[in-house]
């Protein structure tokens, strides 16, 4: 069962692991937010699958990688749905395959925009909602293995940046564990989403799945749970950790 306040805003809910997560949390009782970048019409098909398990949802737009739309995203959360319990800091962008002295500075730039930044400011502004609300929130960071294995010719600067993730969510669960917020991150292995055709590279999937030790990819629906049950009082004492989703890397 959520919390009594049962609203959680989970970025990048569009599709993948995010749409995933979002269907998952309405199957146990949240009320979700599902924010998006551009495809609006991906993000209103999981509001309506939402709705039709009971609960309630509303799809915004933003860009994490842009401050400015943060502080929106959140008002119209609690605007519609009511008071914030969780967030899912979920959106993360690769930028192209290749040999990190082919990356470009806009590329790392914009990587570490959407993925540090963004996390961070999106978990401060949450910080915010749970203290005004009274609420002892959640947050979970999406992470990745690639954060302990560096991904060496395939996007270093991607996996710097989910290490940083790693490095945030230790340090913000210490701070505000007195103050009864859980931090927890999940980080994923390969997962059979579209951030490989993303990056350039849509049979990636098959390139890697021998190197797992159980062979295969994960399907974004075994994250989504791990992270909904991260978020449930099942995990009351879990904080400061991430979790390894990864079929054994």
């Amino acid at each position: 069962m959520p919390p009594l306040n049962n609203t959680v805003l989970i970025t990048g809910a569009s599709r993948g692991i995010g749409a995933a997560t979002a269907i998952a949390a309405a199957r146990n009782g949240f009320d979700v937010a599902v924010n998006y970048l551009k495809d609006e019409a991906a993000a209103q098909a999981v509001v309506e699958t939402i709705l039709q398990h009971g609960r309630k949802a509303i799809a915004i737009q933003g860009d994490v990688g842009k401050a400015d739309d943060i502080p929106r995203m959140f008002e119209m959360t609690e605007e519609k749905l009511g008071p914030l319990s969780a967030l899912v800091n979920n959106t993360g962008i690769t930028g192209p395959i290749g040999p990190f002295s082919n990356t470009t500075d806009d590329t790392i730039e914009r990587v570490f925009q959407v993925n540090v930044f963004g996390t961070i400011q999106c978990s401060r502004a949450a910080l915010a909602s749970f203290a005004s609300n009274g609420a002892a929130g959640v947050i979970i960071n999406v992470s990745s293995v690639a954060a302990r294995t560096g991904s060496p010719n395939e996007y270093i600067h991607y996996a710097a940046s989910k290490a940083a993730i790693d490095a945030f969510t230790l340090g913000l669960a210490r701070e505000v564990a007195a103050a009864g917020i859980r931090v927890c991150g999940v980080a994923p292995g390969s997962t059979l989403t579209e951030i490989h055709a993303t990056a350039g590279e849509p049979n990636r999937p098959a390139r890697v799945a021998p190197k797992i030790p159980m062979g295969r990819l994960a399907r974004p629906e075994e994250v989504a749970e791990t992270i909904v049950w991260l978020l449930s009082p099942a995990a009351s004492y879990m904080t400061g950790t991430v979790v390894q989703c990864a079929g054994g890397l």
